[in-house]
């Protein structure tokens, strides 16, 4: 005959990464009834801050065609022709426009983009970043 074993499963515990786990009160060894204290944690939901944003500013100059800025407005920052123009425009009148806002990170690199771009093209087209406040 084969003899069945039964395994007796060790006390449950409670862990701060389940809160909501029942814990068993009566544990190996103490009397009946006599519980060791146990403290409640409460866990706080992480603050995530929002990153800084940056604008990415293009500036005027002589030589780039009206057309090549809307192209890259339109390739690059995914602006529709109507307001693609519109800065376009701002940009010419106001010697500098936004082109878009972003977090730090996106922002240099659609900036460095666009300028190599630009030199590329043959274009003096200057494109840089500056802290936006905003929303």
């Amino acid at each position: 005959m084969i003899k069945q074993t039964i395994a007796v499963a060790a006390p449950i515990s409670s862990d701060w990464h389940f809160p909501n786990m029942p814990t068993r009160l009566a544990q190996v060894g103490t009397p009946e009834g006599e519980t060791t204290p146990q403290a409640d944690v409460l866990v706080a939901e992480p603050e995530v801050a929002k990153p800084p944003m940056y604008a990415v500013v293009m500036y005027n100059d002589n030589y780039t065609p009206m057309e090549f800025v809307v192209y890259i407005l339109q390739s690059e920052f995914r602006h529709s022709t109507d307001s693609a123009v519109e800065i376009m425009l701002t940009i010419h009148n106001s010697s500098k426009g936004i082109a878009g806002i972003y977090p730090k990170d996106i922002a240099e690199t659609k900036a460095k983009k666009v300028n190599s771009l630009a030199h590329r093209e043959g274009y003096p087209l200057l494109t840089q970043i500056e802290p936006h406040q905003g929303e």
